[in-house]
């Protein structure tokens, strides 16, 4: 479990809280100022988002909770044990070795070797289903930088409604509406402060978070479709485990080369 995103949010909770002081948190609750910024910004999204995408908020949200879901190690070790396999034994050796894999991309792409596609044909393919899962990617975190415009505007638009109503409520024959007017101001501007807390603490993390497992997704794919096409083309195992860990952090690749002297691999 990833509790950056948790720690975050108590921290940013935590801070403006004590900058406010607690005798004067009821200071900053205003209910109508709270609907028209959170209720104008879910509003917004709605017509900005088709149904599909809106439904898998709560997925989305999931992701930033949960811890990293791809072990890129562990991966190149499995397509290093593979070609291993396929040079012992040929391709079609590798069908039942595929049984073995429940992600589903890394499954896929091992059948498609073992059914001799022509090497072109398999990238385009993996490719293709790696462009629509980061166009898919991008949809969800569109959804979510949207969100980060539409509440500091709906701030906005909250502030201006209540200037135009303190205004209006101004007597100014009797001057009763200048007693009132630092309160009004006060309202007015608390929901300038909803926008830009719920921009900047709750949807730009959130959007940022998917980004980064966007991220390791496609290094994780990325990894798996090199490897098997070096499978498929009969390169050596040591030479595919040093190619594949090119794009991993020095510290990974000297744990992993060392593993891989070590056992003596043909």
């Amino acid at each position: 479990m990833d509790i950056t995103t948790i720690l975050g949010w108590a921290l940013a909770a935590f801070l403006i809280v004590n900058g406010i002081t607690i005798p004067k948190l009821g200071n900053f609750f205003d209910a109508p100022s709270l609907l028209i910024v959170v209720g104008g910004t879910i509003a917004g999204l709605i017509a900005c988002y088709p149904i599909r995408i809106l439904k898998d908020v709560p997925k989305h949200i999931g992701i930033c909770f949960r811890g990293k879901g791809y072990d890129v190690p562990a991966v190149v070790d499995k397509i290093v044990e593979l070609a291993m396999v396929a040079r012992q034994s040929g391709l079609l050796a590798l069908e039942e070795k595929a049984g073995e894999i429940t992600e589903p991309f890394f499954k896929a792409a091992v059948l498609m070797i073992v059914d001799a596609n022509d090497p072109d044909k398999v990238r385009f393919v993996l490719e293709r289903q790696l462009d629509d899962m980061m166009t898919r990617h991008e949809e969800a975190k569109g959804l979510y930088i949207k969100g980060s415009a539409l509440a500091p505007a709906f701030g906005m638009i909250g502030t201006l409604v209540g200037l135009v109503n303190m205004l209006k409520g101004m007597d100014l024959s009797g001057g009763g509406g200048a007693s009132t007017l630092g309160q009004d101001m006060g309202v007015a501007l608390i929901t300038t402060f909803y926008g830009s807390a719920l921009s900047n603490v709750i949807f730009h993390p959130i959007a940022q978070k998917l980004s980064v497992r966007e991220n390791e997704e496609v290094l994780y794919c990325s990894t798996i479709i090199e490897g098997v096409i070096s499978i498929q083309s009969g390169e050596n195992p040591k030479y595919i485990r040093e190619h594949l860990l090119a794009s991993l952090k020095t510290k990974q690749q000297l744990k992993l080369l060392a593993q891989s002297d070590g056992g003596g691999e043909g």
